[in-house]
Formats: C-alpha cells, sequence, structure tokens
C-alpha cells in the first residue's frame, strides 16, 4: 500500500508540475529514499526540476513552487490521515545552474529517477557524471541505510581532481 501511495503522489506532483511551469519545465527527477524505493511513512519526498527562467532567489524560487504545492495539499492531507507524513523535498535549479554540476547529484547517479526530460537534458548530465566517477575509480560505500562516495580510491595528499 505504501508504495502505491508514494507512486500516487509522484504521478499527480508531475501532473502539476507539467501543468503549472508547462514549456519552462526542463527536468524532473526523483531521488532519495523515494528515487530507491525504500521509502517509510515519514519519508520525505526529495525531487529535482531543471526549470528555465527561474527567479533569482531561493525564496523567490520556493514562493513560486507553493502554487504547485497548494494544488497538492488535498493529496497530502488524505494522506496523513492515512498515517503517511510525508512532506515535498524540491530542488529548484536552472539549466545553467544544472549544467555546473553539485554534489547533491551524486545521490542521484544511481538512484535517481528521472520522470520527465526535455531532449535528455538530464540524464546527459548524470551519463557524464557517472563516467567521470567511473574514471577517478569511485565508490559508493554503503555502512547500514546510509553511504558515502570515496571518490577517487588512490587519492595522494596534495592530489587535485574535480568531477
Amino acid at each position: 500500500m505504501l508504495k502505491e501511495k508514494f507512486a500516487e503522489l509522484e504521478k499527480n506532483l508531475l501532473a502539476e508540475v507539467q501543468d503549472f511551469y508547462g514549456q519552462r519545465l526542463v527536468s524532473f527527477v526523483v531521488f532519495g529514499s523515494c528515487g530507491r524505493g525504500t521509502y517509510r511513512p515519514d519519508s520525505d519526498f526529495d525531487f529535482l526540476l531543471v526549470i528555465e527562467n527561474l527567479p533569482r532567489g531561493r525564496m523567490r524560487r520556493m514562493a513560486e513552487f507553493m502554487e504547485v504545492e497548494k494544488k497538492l495539499d488535498p493529496l497530502l492531507a488524505s494522506l496523513a490521515r492515512e498515517g503517511i507524513q510525508t512532506y515535498l523535498s524540491p530542488i529548484l535549479k536552472t539549466p545553467e545552474e544544472a549544467q555546473a554540476g553539485s554534489p547533491l547529484f551524486l545521490d542521484m547517479v544511481e538512484d535517481g529517477r528521472v520522470l520527465f526530460d526535455r531532449d535528455g537534458f538530464f540524464a546527459g548530465i548524470l551519463a557524464r557524471l557517472r563516467q567521470r566517477l567511473k574514471e577517478l575509480g569511485a565508490q559508493r560505500v554503503w555502512r547500514g541505510d546510509s553511504w558515502y562516495w570515496v571518490l577517487k580510491p588512490d587519492y595522494q595528499p596534495g592530489e587535485e581532481f574535480s568531477l
């Protein structure tokens, strides 16, 4: 049942994002526990939106996104009544910001699910990051329910490298 409820939220969120942002929407990527399918009733719903012509500043971007979230309030309230205390946790980036990269994208390399991707924009970013991690010999190391990256196992003190 939990899987179906998160799938319903995902479907409705994607529809509302597409409706609100229209042609400005470039990519929609689910990551974290929802990307892996390891969610719990109290898991947040992590996702990345790549959107053209975003307002400058986090607060202005979130104010704009609140129009989407308002439309999902009835569904979120319904889920809460069923014991699913989830909340939306969006990351909003412009295409230029996404191209510049982010350590957050490491969370998406293996577990991100791209639900919408105009012209393969974000899939290309992830493919380049995966290739660079492979070149470095990077390894994702699990410790219980969490993990970290060893980006360059043969790293030497003073050595510089980039992703």
